[in-house]
């Protein structure tokens, strides 16, 4: 057995301080996509410049990770956090001194590449803190950053860009990571030396990424979490410019009551989720992956429903009910892929998962849904998002059948 089957004494600093740093990670994201109008009037660009705005920040999110997976099996994971976290946040307030559209996407660019240090290692930090029966509920409760720190920084970055500019607000959300840097710096290693973690770092690449390309549970899953990434980005990034263009909502406004959807849904959501995987994983191995393929055929329904009604109550109902049902995969489907994972290779693992989800991704959705919105409107170019997560559904049904063999030759 590895060291992960107890839990580390100071495991629950450790969820807190790596939870508080990926509601920044969130925050600093998201902050972007609140003042899209904005951005929009003041440096007169089309819808296809604003998606690429997020498009850049994921693809280079996406083509840093595998470094940070390589360096996470092989270094303390804390350090390159903390690192991630300096860079990253020092790239959000360089994007408030942007004047132009060239700098403001360099410095997303450069927010991406700092994101995904920490993006690579934090879930795997995570999970060797805790023990297996565990983690369902663990991780549930760090990726709670995902709807908490999204919705914080769809309204700081409403409220702080209506009330001062869209270069100030983003001063002011980049500047509170500076401060959980050494904290973060500081955190204990929860990996001990030897074993599946040293092997794993004498392993050249190309043997190393035929170990997961034969690993039919992680490829299922990180298709499935692709396919979610492709819709879920597309709406987060344009969810306040089609409530500002379908409904006449201003900036402060519209992201307010799309944060407020997100934070309760999202909590509500990631928590049953990993409640509900814990539970049912029980009775079965695949059972992370029913609960989040049960959260995708619940949710595009609901999706379909925001996008085409003209009724703004009915509209706001539906899009909590699809992020709730959404919101049931967080836990679960990173599970799944820390389950099937050797703990030796987790960090390379997420790096892989994150390049791929973001290439298929929401590194080509906000571009995409942007150049259909210059061509059908904003509306009808989102339709193309319930599809993907149908698709999402599909994959993670058929990943069940092989998480039994991949989870068990992962402890071996």
């Amino acid at each position: 057995m590895d060291s992960e089957e107890t839990r580390h004494p100071r495991a629950g600093y450790a969820l807190t301080l790596l939870l508080a740093v990926n509601l920044l990670n969130y925050i600093d994201r998201q902050a972007l996509y609140a003042v899209f109008p904005l951005i929009k009037s003041d440096l007169q660009l089309s819808d296809t410049a604003l998606g690429l705005l997020g498009s850049a920040f994921m693809l280079c999110y996406m083509l840093a990770a595998p470094l940070f997976g390589r360096l996470g099996d092989r270094y303390n994971r804390a350090h390159l956090a903390a690192g991630g976290l300096v860079a990253w946040s020092l790239a959000t307030m360089l994007s408030g001194m942007a004047s132009s559209y060239r700098m403001l996407l360099a410095a997303r660019s450069l927010v991406g590449v700092g994101e995904a240090s920490f993006g690579t290692v934090s879930p795997g930090l995570v999970a060797d803190y805790f023990p297996r029966e565990k983690r369902g509920r663990m991780l549930s409760l760090f990726f709670l950053a995902i709807p908490v720190g999204s919705a914080l920084g769809y309204l700081l970055g409403g409220q702080l860009g209506q009330a001062f500019g869209w270069q100030r607000a983003f001063l002011l959300v980049g500047l509170p990571g500076l401060l959980l840097a050494l904290p973060l710096y500081l955190l204990a290693e929860p990996r001990r030396p030897g074993g599946s973690s040293d092997s794993s770092a004498r392993e050249k690449l190309l043997p190393e990424l035929q170990r997961f390309l034969s690993n039919r549970t992680y490829i299922h899953a990180t298709f499935s979490m692709a396919a979610m990434t492709f819709a879920l980005g597309g709406l987060a990034q344009w969810a306040p410019s089609f409530l500002n263009r379908g409904f006449g909502l201003d900036v402060a406004r519209g992201s307010m009551l799309f944060g407020m959807i997100t934070v309760v849904s999202g909590i509500l959501g990631t928590l049953a989720g990993g409640w509900l995987g814990d539970r049912l994983q029980r009775r079965t191995p695949a059972g992370y992956l029913y609960v989040s393929a049960a959260g995708f055929l619940l949710g595009a329904p609901a999706m379909v429903l925001a996008l085409v009604t003209t009724n703004l109550t009915l509209c706001l109902s539906a899009i909590f009910a699809a992020e709730l049902f959404l919101f049931l995969n967080t836990g679960p489907l990173n599970t799944v892929l820390v389950n099937v994972v050797a703990p030796g290779r987790r960090a390379m693992g997420f790096a892989i998962n994150i390049f791929a989800i973001h290439a298929l991704g929401d590194a080509i959705s906000p571009a995409i849904i942007g150049f259909l919105s210059d061509r059908w409107g904003l509306s009808g170019a989102l339709l193309i998002t319930p599809l993907a997560v149908l698709l999402a559904a599909g994959f993670a049904l058929w990943g069940g059948r092989y998480v039994a063999d991949d989870q068990r030759l992962a402890e071996e």
